[in-house]
């Protein structure tokens, strides 16, 4: 039988637990690996912690997180000056070195030291380079202050063992970091088509749901949000809004079920036209294990919201129109009659029909519904 852990190795063991359980929550909190660092700084008792997940360049001021005491001013120092004075060029691999250990006794009289460090009372330097096979290159620099003891070879190995474990965290966060972008972009692309989202759980909870469902479930004309559930006026459409979902969320739960798509259309008090409602499900992963994923999407769709309409620029150089023909052409998306769009441009019927023969000639098409349909189908909307 293996012998009890003594107190002192069973509280290592506990404070490496808490290290690395920090490290690998790092990616989402607020401030990324902001209670690893400041762990860390309490353990090698070091004035500073810095990860710098982009160096600052002569071309960016990187990006840089720091714990300790820092100023502005002395962050922007290192941003724009002395970075490119960093002792720490290429380090290899997984290796850890304090700066004299790289510069020896000359350290004291280095520019990067007596100029920025020693005015903020900073003696001895640790640092190391993570790099990726994706190109991320990122700096783990530790200080400590005049008075205190080196770091020691206990304190290089405690970053050594910490440093694959940071790299692992550091390329789960770059990978959120773009599924949070790509998510951003179709986000803003659904809200510009005007088209409202909601998220709803396999509980029937919704999750989330953007800009434009809140406009809609804002004005409270047919349809409304109560807590977290969908109220509609008619009660006949409410059961059947309600079946829907229902339908669509045990269908997402079933690992092998057929995507079921269901829709139908709400009424209105005010008597403007009913909303659009589509409901999609959403099926489970096959190592899906959240319960609080999307199991089901609800759409809706409002035949009288204003759409943002794109800029003349836009129209000009997408088609390569003039700008008179890029406003007629706006214009007639807009429903205007060729007459009306003359009218509004302040300019004769016969000066339109010209600009309108010019735009067919350059769009390829032949009647004014063509051209109507080509540029509501086009990336337009996107802008």
């Amino acid at each position: 039988m293996a012998p009890y852990l003594t107190d002192g190795e069973d509280q290592r063991i506990d404070m490496l637990d808490r290290l690395i359980g920090s490290i690998y929550d790092g990616p989402i909190e607020s401030t990324p690996w902001q209670t690893a660092m400041q762990l860390l700084r309490e353990q090698l008792n070091a004035a500073h912690v810095t990860l710098m997940l982009r160096p600052p360049s002569t071309d960016s001021a990187g990006v840089m997180l720091n714990t300790g005491s820092t100023t502005t001013q002395t962050v922007q120092s290192y941003e724009t000056h002395f970075f490119a004075m960093d002792p720490f060029v290429r380090l290899p691999e997984g290796e850890v070195v304090a700066a004299e250990e790289l510069i020896g006794k000359q350290w004291l009289q280095s520019t990067v030291y007596l100029d920025f460090l020693k005015p903020l009372n900073i003696r001895h330097l640790l640092g190391a380079d993570i790099n990726t096979r994706d190109g991320i290159e990122c700096r783990l620099r530790v200080t400590r202050l005049h008075g205190s003891e080196p770091f020691s070879a206990e304190d290089k190995a405690l970053c050594r063992l910490l440093l694959p474990h940071l790299k692992r965290s550091i390329q789960l966060h770059a990978r959120l970091d773009f599924l949070e972008c790509e998510r951003a972009m179709f986000a803003g692309a659904v809200n510009r088509m005007q088209l409202g989202t909601i998220s709803i759980d396999q509980n029937g909870n919704i999750i989330e749901s953007n800009q434009e469902a809140r406009r809609i479930l804002g004005e409270k004309d047919g349809i409304w949000l109560a807590g977290n559930n969908l109220c509609v006026d008619s009660a006949l459409e409410s059961r059947q809004l309600q079946q829907m979902i229902r339908h669509c969320v045990t269908n997402a739960c079933a690992a092998d079920g057929p995507g079921v798509v269901e829709a139908m259309s709400v009424s209105r008090p005010s008597g403007r036209a009913k909303l659009g409602i589509l409901v999609r499900a959403i099926p489970l992963g096959p190592y899906s294990e959240s319960k609080q994923r999307p199991a089901a999407a609800v759409f809706l769709r409002d035949p009288e919201a204003s759409a943002a309409q794109p800029s003349q620029e836009l129209v000009r150089r997408l088609f390569g129109l003039t700008r008179m023909e890029a406003s007629l052409a706006l214009l007639l998306t807009e429903g205007y009659t060729l007459d009306e769009a003359a009218e509004k441009m302040n300019v004769r019927r016969n000066t339109a029909r010209t600009h309108l023969r010019s735009i067919f000639c350059k769009t390829g098409v032949t009647r004014q519904t063509m051209l109507v349909r080509l540029l509501l189908n086009s990336v337009l909307s996107l802008g």
